[in-house]
Order: C-alpha cells, then sequence, then structure tokens
C-alpha cells in the first residue's frame, strides 16, 4: 500500500491516467492526496470528476479555488471566464450528483505528519487550529442554502487574519488563505495579485512556507496551486504544481518514502493566458 500526493490536475485527465500508469496505482490498494483544482483550464474536467468520484476512499481530495470556481458558476454567483473549460460539466446529465460530490470534499486534511491543502496556511495556524477552520467552512458549504453562502464569499478584503472574525469575513479569510495564497507578510497579511515566480515575490512579503516560526512547520504540507513555483520539496513543504497545463508537468509524490514521480503533460492541453 502506497500514498501517492498529486498536483494539480485542471482537467487533464489522460495526464492523469498516464501518471497513475506510471506510478502503478492500485485502487484497491493504493490512496491518492489530491491537492485540489480537479477541474478547469484543462480539456477534461469532467472525466476527471467522474473518475475521482467513483474512486471513493481511494483518492483524498482538497478543494481549490478552481473547484470553488465551478460551484459559484453553477450556483449563479460567478461567470465563467475567458479560458475555462466548465461548460461540459454544467451541461453533464449527472452535474447534481457531481457537484454535490465536489461540495462535500474537505478543504484541508491532515494525517500522520502530513498536511494537505490547495494553497497554503497563514502563520499562525497550527495544523489544528488549520483543521478547525476548515471545518467551519465545509459544515457553511455543505447546507442547504449554500447558494446564499456563497454570495457572501468573494473578495480579497479583509486579507489577513483575527480570531474575532466571525460569519461571512471569517469564512472569506480561511477560504482565501487555504484555496488562494502564495505569499504573505511576516505578519500574515495576503497578497493576492501576486502569481511570478519565487525570485520575483515583492517587496515585504515571502513565500508563506518561509515565514520565520510559522506554527504548522513540524507538518509536511502538501499544496499546489503556485504553478509559476514549480515543483518545490523541503522539510516540511511538498508543492506539488508544477504546471500541467502550462505545458509543464503533472507530479506526483509517494509519502512514504518522498520519491517524486512525473509525466510530461500533453502539449495539446497547454494554454498561455496565465491568469
Amino acid at each position: 500500500m502506497a500514498t501517492y500526493a498529486i498536483g494539480d490536475i485542471q482537467g487533464c485527465y489522460s495526464s492523469l491516467r498516464r501518471l497513475l500508469d506510471l506510478i502503478e496505482f492500485d485502487e484497491t490498494l493504493d490512496c491518492l492526496w489530491l491537492v485540489g483544482d480537479l477541474v478547469n483550464r484543462g480539456p477534461e474536467s469532467l472525466a476527471v470528476l467522474r473518475f475521482i468520484k467513483q474512486l471513493n476512499s481511494a483518492a483524498i481530495t482538497v478543494l481549490g479555488n478552481h473547484d470553488l470556481h465551478l460551484l459559484m458558476v453553477d450556483a449563479g454567483i460567478a461567470h465563467c471566464r475567458k479560458g475555462d473549460t466548465l461548460q461540459e460539466i454544467l451541461d453533464a446529465s449527472d452535474k447534481e450528483e457531481l457537484l454535490y460530490w465536489l461540495r462535500h470534499r474537505q478543504l484541508f486534511y491532515h494525517e500522520e505528519g502530513y498536511a494537505l491543502v490547495h494553497a497554503g496556511l497563514l502563520p499562525d495556524w497550527t495544523v489544528s487550529k488549520a483543521a478547525q477552520l476548515a471545518g467551519e467552512v465545509e459544515t457553511a458549504l455543505r447546507q442547504d442554502d449554500y447558494k446564499k453562502i456563497f454570495s457572501r464569499l468573494y473578495g480579497n478584503e479583509p486579507d489577513y487574519w483575527q480570531d474575532e472574525w466571525a460569519g461571512k469575513t471569517r469564512l472569506r479569510v480561511v477560504i482565501n488563505a487555504m484555496t488562494r495564497m502564495r505569499v504573505c507578510s511576516a505578519a500574515g497579511q495576503m497578497n493576492f495579485l501576486f502569481k511570478g515566480a519565487l525570485q520575483d515575490v515583492p517587496d515585504g512579503f515571502l513565500p508563506w512556507f518561509e515565514v520565520p516560526q510559522r506554527a504548522s512547520r513540524n507538518s509536511t504540507v502538501v499544496c499546489g496551486h503556485w504553478s509559476a513555483l514549480g515543483l518545490h520539496i523541503t522539510d516540511n513543504i511538498a508543492a506539488l504544481d508544477s504546471g500541467c497545463i502550462w505545458n509543464g508537468c503533472l507530479s506526483a509524490m509517494r509519502l512514504e518514502d518522498r520519491r517524486v514521480f512525473q509525466i510530461r503533460c500533453d502539449k495539446r492541453v497547454a494554454i498561455n493566458d496565465r491568469r
């Protein structure tokens, strides 16, 4: 039995299946940890959702910003943007079943020294604190009136955390940190505009995982989201978004020995509009 963490798939179903062939994935024995962004930008988002859903307990996935965007579009809160490839899902006969399943995924997961999140954790959040906060969001997303809740979750403000935050503000900050953050200040102020490479981080900010004495440093955080960072693995961070849809690779890391497996993604799915 092995556990493989896999970076952002974003609708690249054929690439995912080639990677699973490479690692000789056995869904009766092995487990996948997926960092979120199952859908969007790639050409086969519907196939990805259907495949991961049928894996049941053999796949643990956390929500990414593109997954939440799909749910928001379906709820009528957001609109498809240039480059989105969500319409096939929205038109699918099994859309309701698929989106119900997606809406019930976790925002954060942790087990035996590893933590799984799409983007990152704010400096003051321990793993247990992050699990608690993610649970609050998950409960809200699973409510029957979730569409009303969605309407309050968009926005960049506030861009920092306070324990006193409540209601929609509290949920929005948690979602933004866990699904959108790349860099923040040492005090935990997030910058959502920066999407560049590591050497181009703006003054006053640093990668969230390089904040000194961050509270989650005793666990290895497995994440994605930051494609311009590329594959980045250290003692306590495994950033696995290696830019499949940007003509890069789809990457997997076996947690038991941290061995990395990669396949070059199909050039036919590569896009150039990095938004």
